[in-house]
C-alpha cells in the first residue's frame, strides 16, 4: 500500500508511475463533482474501519485516536464549507484520506490498511442508498397522505371512470384518488425490497480477494448497521445490483407519478374542466394572459423518461463486465443521485399541487351522469332476471345504436323495451349508476369505505416501517 503523506498533489498510486498523470487523464476521471454526497457515508465507513483495525492488532489506541479525531475535523470541515480540495483528489475518498493524513500525521498514513478503494467506495454507496430509500419512502408517504386526505374531503363526489381513454363507468372520486395510492404502496414496498438487498457489508473484501491482515468484516459491518457480510469478495465489489434494483423501484415510480400527471393534465384542461389549479402550484404563459400551466404534472410526466434512462443505462453498462472492479462502475453514481433527487422534487410538488387543487365535482358528475355510462347496470338488469350476459349485452347495445341515432331518448327507450322497463330506466338517473357497485375492491360507497380503512391501515403500518429504518 502507497502511503500518502504529503499534501503535494500526488495520488494514491504514485509510487508506480514515474511521471504524474496527464490532465486529460484527470479530468477524465475525476468523480469528485458528484461524489461529495457519499462525505458522511465515507467518513462513518472509516471510523467502522479504524475501529476494526484497533480490534485486529493493526492500530494502537493513539493511533486510533489521532485518525478518528482527523475523522472529526474532516467532517466538520466538510460541513461548514471550510474543506479545501486539493488537485490530486480525484474523489470524495481520496479527499478525506488526503486530509486525514495531513492532520494526523503518521497515523493517517494507515487508514487505508487492508482496505482498497474497491470495498470502500461499495460500502459508501450502499450507505447512502440505504438513506435513500428511506429518504424517497418519507416522500411517497406524503403523497398517500394527501391522496387519503382528499378522499376522506370528497365524500360521494364520482366522475366518470375511463377506458381507452373513453367514459365508461362512474365512479367515486375517492375511488380513483386511492388507486394512485396503491400503486404508490407497491413502490414503497419495491424498495423497501430492494433496501434489504443493499443491506450487506462489502468493508474488508479488499480490491477483490480479501486480506492477509486480520480484519474484522463482521464487526465493521456491525459497526455500520449492515444487516448481512459479503459471502464472496469478488462479489462484494463488483456487485452494482442494488442500484440497478434500486433504479428499477425508482424509474417505477416515476411511471405512477407520471400517469398522476397526465391525469392532472387531463383534469386541468377546459376539455375536463375537473381540477382547477392553485395559483402557487401553476405557471403563467409568457404571451397568453388567460393561461394557467399544469407544468409540475407536466414535469414528473417527462422526467419519468429520464429516470427509465438511468435504468437502462446502467445495465448497459453492467452487462458486459467481467469480474471484479472495473472503471465502469464509476457510472453508478450519478445516475442514482439524479433519480433519488427528481423522485423526491417530483413527490413533494404533486403533494402541493394535489393538496391545494380544486376538484371541480358538478363538471365530474355531469360527464358521468350520462345515460350510456349505465349501459352496464342495463346489461346486469337484465341477467339478475335470467338473461345470459351476451344476449342482455346485445339488447343494451342496440338501444345504445338507436338513441345515438337519435330515434328516441335513451330513458325513453329504456322504459318502452318489454324486457327492461320503467324499473330499469330508474337506473339512468343522475347518481344512481355509482352506488351499485357492491363487490370488494369495487367503485361504490359501501367497498369503497372498506378500501378506505384498508389504506389507511397500510398507511399506518408503512410509517411505522420508514420510522424503523
Amino acid at each position: 500500500m502507497t502511503d500518502f503523506t504529503e499534501g503535494d498533489g500526488k495520488t494514491l498510486w504514485h509510487g508506480r508511475f514515474a511521471d504524474g498523470p496527464a490532465e486529460a487523464l484527470l479530468a477524465y476521471t475525476v468523480s469528485l463533482p458528484f461524489d461529495q454526497r457519499l462525505a458522511a457515508d465515507d467518513i462513518a465507513g472509516s471510523r467502522a474501519h479504524v475501529r476494526g483495525l484497533v480490534r485486529g492488532g493493526l492500530l494502537d489506541a493513539h493511533e486510533a485516536s489521532a485518525i478518528l479525531a482527523a475523522l472529526d475535523q474532516v467532517e466538520e470541515e466538510l460541513s461548514t464549507g471550510a474543506f479545501t480540495f486539493g488537485p490530486a483528489d480525484e474523489d470524495i475518498h481520496t479527499a478525506v484520506e488526503r486530509r486525514v493524513t495531513e492532520l494526523a500525521g503518521a497515523p493517517g498514513g494507515k487508514l487505508h490498511t487492508g482496505r482498497s478503494r474497491n470495498d470502500q467506495v461499495a460500502t459508501d454507496l450502499r450507505l447512502y442508498t440505504k438513506r435513500a430509500v428511506l429518504q424517497v419512502a418519507e416522500g411517497i408517504l406524503a403523497l398517500q397522505g394527501v391522496l387519503l386526505a382528499r378522499a376522506d374531503e370528497v365524500g360521494d363526489a364520482y366522475l366518470p371512470g375511463y377506458t381507452h381513454l373513453q367514459r365508461a363507468q362512474p365512479i367515486l372520486l375517492r375511488h380513483h384518488l386511492l388507486a394512485h395510492g396503491w400503486a404508490l404502496a407497491r413502490d414503497l414496498d419495491r424498495l423497501f425490497d430492494a433496501r434489504r438487498r443493499t443491506d450487506v457489508s462489502p468493508l474488508g473484501a479488499g480490491a477483490l480477494a480479501g486480506s492477509s491482515l486480520p480484519l474484522d468484516p463482521v464487526g465493521t459491518a456491525a459497526d455500520l448497521g449492515f444487516a448481512r457480510v459479503f459471502d464472496n469478495s469478488l462479489d462484494a465489489v463488483s456487485d452494482r445490483d442494488f442500484v440497478a434494483e434500486t433504479l428499477f423501484a425508482l424509474a417505477l415510480l416515476g411511471v405512477h407519478l407520471s400517469r398522476i400527471g397526465e391525469e392532472v393534465c387531463l383534469w386541468a384542461s377546459e376539455e375536463f374542466g375537473f381540477l382547477g389549479l392553485d395559483d402557487a402550484y401553476a405557471t403563467g404563459s409568457s404571451m397568453m394572459p388567460q393561461k394557467k400551466n399544469p407544468d409540475i404534472a407536466e414535469l414528473a410526466r417527462g422526467r419519468s423518461g429520464r429516470l427509465i434512462g438511468h435504468l437502462t443505462g446502467l445495465l448497459t453498462t453492467l452487462k458486459g463486465l467481467p469480474l471484479t472492479y472495473n472503471r465502469d462502475l464509476q457510472e453508478d453514481k450519478e445516475p442514482l443521485f439524479d433519480a433519488v433527487d427528481q423522485v423526491t422534487l417530483a413527490l413533494g410538488a404533486l403533494s402541493g399541487l394535489l393538496a391545494t387543487s380544486t376538484f371541480r365535482t358538478g363538471a365530474m358528475a355531469a360527464a358521468a351522469d350520462s345515460p350510456y355510462a349505465a349501459a352496464t347496470d342495463l346489461a346486469e338488469f337484465l341477467v339478475e332476471g335470467g338473461t345470459p350476459f351476451r344476449d342482455a349485452h346485445a339488447i343494451v347495445g342496440e338501444i345504445v345504436r338507436r338513441a345515438l341515432a337519435g330515434e328516441a331518448s335513451m330513458a325513453a327507450l329504456v322504459a318502452a323495451d318489454e324486457r327492461l322497463g320503467a324499473a330499469a330506466a330508474a337506473l339512468l338517473e343522475p347518481g344512481v349508476s355509482v352506488t351499485r357497485r357492491t363487490t370488494r375492491g369495487g367503485a361504490g360507497p359501501g367497498p369503497v369505505a372498506e378500501q378506505l380503512e384498508r389504506f389507511r391501515a397500510q398507511l399506518s403500518a408503512d410509517a411505522d416501517r420508514v420510522r424503523r429504518g
